[in-house]
């Protein structure tokens, strides 16, 4: 569990660099467009590729911590057998739907990986790679908790900031 710990801990700074990343390049070009006319080609695009990164690596934090959106009406009004059922069904769905995004990105791999971005000329498999990752534990969170759900490990759904991997 340490190492588990120490991963999502890397996790989360790497998501600050990439925000500070972003931050700095958006306000240097901005001060350089209305300053002094000129700007700075790579960093508009860098901030995109750090945009794209920071949204699915923050998609597996959210996960951890179970803070990603929900509607949750239908499940709180059902009694804790039939919450317990929908919980894996849902789980069980995003699953599903990592699956698809997996198999995807890998059979796009390719396509990725040959296309080059125009300024920084940075294969997009650099950009698009971390729907790999993404998918990938995300899918394995899901997993996790479709069992916990299905067996009767976890009797509830989990509160924000409860880790699901405790």
């Amino acid at each position: 569990m340490k190492l588990v710990d120490l991963f999502f801990k890397g996790l989360e700074w790497l998501l600050v660099l990439l925000l500070a990343g972003m931050t700095v390049m958006v306000f240097a070009n901005v001060v350089l467009r209305y300053g002094f006319g000129s700007g700075i080609d790579v960093s508009e695009e860098l901030s995109r590729f750090f945009f794209v990164w920071l949204i699915f690596l923050g998609a597996i934090v959210a996960m951890r911590h179970n803070m990603h959106m929900g509607f949750d009406l239908v499940v709180t009004m059902v009694s804790p057998g039939k919450r317990r059922v929908l919980l894996t069904v849902a789980n069980l769905l995003v699953l599903a739907m990592c699956a698809l995004v997996l198999i995807g990105t890998l059979q796009q791999f390719h396509v990725n990986a040959t296309n080059i971005a125009p300024v920084t000329r940075m294969p997009m498999i650099w950009v698009f790679g971390v729907l790999i990752p993404m998918s990938a534990l995300v899918g394995l969170m899901a997993a996790i908790r479709a069992f916990g759900y299905a067996t009767g490990r976890i009797q509830d759904a989990p509160e924000h900031d409860e880790e699901i991997l405790e």
